[in-house]
């Protein structure tokens, strides 16, 4: 897969947002490919970590975030399954699965229900290794702030809007890769 000529595909004519999305993009990867590095006992393909984390946010094209350039009509919480759904159709499911499934650390299907959110009415926590090196890798950088990683407990006070369980989630995660 090349994701770069993926990337261009649909953002070729957005420049600005674009380069938000690879910035970012390339941060994540490189902290899931450090998390790699750290823990030879995961075993995961390293090629697809690179691919899922650089299109984790192929999503954001369609969301509404003037912010950082995102002019669509969706609000930002959907980016995930639009960015799952992109994947698919371009014949990625497994890489649809990382996109679907990192907002936050993960959205439970009880919390969609219970706050009305705009997402698909099923869990959306990750579930496979890759999912989660991933997801855990994003939380660390912001879109709006290119360049800067977040402290940890910065990160961990984000997650809180997610809920207890997120946080456990997150601190779980802690845990195994850090």
């Amino acid at each position: 897969m090349d994701y770069i000529s993926l990337i261009d595909k649909y953002y070729s004519h957005v420049p600005e947002l674009k380069q938000v999305l690879l910035i970012h993009s390339r941060q994540v990867t490189d902290r899931a490919l450090k998390i790699l590095d750290s823990h030879p006992e995961f075993q995961v393909d390293r090629r697809f970590i690179e691919e899922a984390a650089m299109l984790h946010d192929i999503g954001i094209i369609y969301c509404d975030a003037p912010k950082i350039h995102c002019h669509g009509s969706h609000k930002y919480i959907e980016h995930g399954y639009l960015g799952a759904e992109l994947l698919r159709k371009e014949g990625f499911p497994l890489h649809a699965g990382v996109a679907e499934r990192h907002t936050g650390s993960g959205i439970t299907l009880e919390q969609i229900i219970r706050e009305q959110l705009p997402l698909p009415e099923r869990d959306l926590c990750p579930q496979t290794i890759e999912e989660e090196i991933i997801c855990y890798a994003d939380k660390f950088y912001s879109k709006s702030h290119l360049g800067e990683e977040l402290p940890y407990d910065k990160v961990r006070y984000n997650i809180w809007r997610y809920g207890h369980d997120a946080v456990q989630r997150f601190d779980r995660w802690r845990g195994m890769f850090e």
